[in-house]
């Protein structure tokens, strides 16, 4: 009987060793909202899977991010994860897929993959062999939509006159940015009485973008709509408004992006006019095929630069329904439904929003 449990034992054990791993480098700060979301999903989508999820936060440090992709390629090949995950934060992907190839580790880049310009050079399993491929949320509808329903609601407090519109973005160069930057352009465009009448750029902090929305309110005293690229950067606006005196969701109107407690707080008083999210989901989903591969469900049938639409627009109703569900936080999400080596009939991966946030 001993001898028999002892085996179990030690078949167990070596299905624990066995375990597909992956480490993700987290180019967010360990407190940051967004990025503790993105990572508590892809914790709770690898517990449904059975996979070893290991993750390292390069705090909006890019040279951090350089720094951790060469531990990970150093260390001794027993204790290297199968896969990494990557994300193209002030260009560090291309780098980081590099250095981890050449220690023979598979990689894959998710929330931003390759940038115009690098793709004219670079290529999933071609110029970079063991960059498997990329999935990014399609940035430009979020920025699309939440500039247009903040223009929408605008148009119907002020039915004649022209209006004038702040855009406070994240950076010049990530992917994501480039795109919501983008999509609020061409909702502006559709609206002949609305002017963009400046954009400036907020690194996604909110104490730059209060200082940022200073200088935009002495500059333009007449503008009311304030488009921002994150919720940080709204609310660091929202401070600045707050400190001239005047009342967000009164005096000026915002929109945003990100489901942060705090966002959809504010969606459901009245502060945020219009606010998109869902994106956070983009590691889920990307530890998901790359659990197929590891399976033998390669999806290079769907392409290897991959771009879905993971953004919903938040009423108040599905606020209040999101901060019921997640608001202490991702504890539980069963990736398995979704999985091509689990579900042979499934085709195509959706990872639209509502698929799994708002039901």
């Amino acid at each position: 009987m001993r001898r028999l449990v002892l085996l179990v034992l030690i078949l167990l054990s070596l299905g624990r060793a066995q375990a597909m791993s992956v480490s993700f480098i987290n180019p967010g700060r360990s407190d940051e909202a967004f990025w503790l979301a993105a990572t508590q999903a892809m914790q709770a989508g690898a517990n449904s899977l059975g996979v070893k999820l290991e993750v390292l936060y390069a705090e909006r440090e890019p040279e951090r991010a350089l720094r951790l992709a060469r531990e990970l390629a150093g260390r001794p090949p027993q204790q290297r994860p199968d896969y990494v995950l990557l994300v193209n934060e002030k260009g560090t992907l291309v780098t980081n897929a590099q250095t981890l190839g050449a220690a023979g580790i598979k990689t894959f880049a998710a929330f931003n993959g390759l940038l115009p310009q690098e793709r004219k050079t670079w290529a999933p399993r071609q110029s970079l062999p063991l960059l498997l491929g990329s999935l990014e949320p399609g940035a430009r509808e979020a920025g699309y939509l939440t500039a247009k329903a903040l223009i929408q609601q605008a148009l119907r407090r002020h039915p004649s006159g022209q209006l004038q519109m702040l855009a406070i973005a994240g950076d010049r160069s990530t992917p994501a940015s480039i795109a919501r930057n983008e999509g609020m352009r061409q909702a502006v465009a559709e609206a002949p009485r609305v002017e963009l009448a400046e954009t400036v750029f907020a690194d996604w902090r909110r104490d730059i973008a209060r200082e940022q929305m200073q200088g935009l309110l002495q500059r333009h005293p007449h503008a009311r709509l304030v488009w921002t690229g994150s919720d940080q950067m709204a609310f660091g606006a929202m401070d600045a408004v707050n400190l001239a005196g005047a009342i967000p969701g009164v005096d000026h109107h915002f929109s945003s992006i990100n489901t942060s407690n705090e966002a959809m707080q504010a969606r459901i008083d009245g502060r945020l006019d219009a606010l998109a999210g869902g994106h956070f989901m983009a590691g889920a989903w990307a530890l998901l095929m790359l659990y197929d591969h590891h399976h033998g469900k390669d999806f290079i049938d769907e392409g290897l630069e991959l771009e879905r639409p993971m953004f919903a627009l938040f009423d108040k109703t599905d606020a209040q329904r999101f901060l019921q569900r997640f608001g202490s936080g991702i504890r539980e999400l069963d990736l398995r439904p979704h999985s091509k080596h689990l579900n042979p009939q499934l085709r195509k991966y959706s990872a639209k929003p509502g698929l799994l946030l708002k039901h």
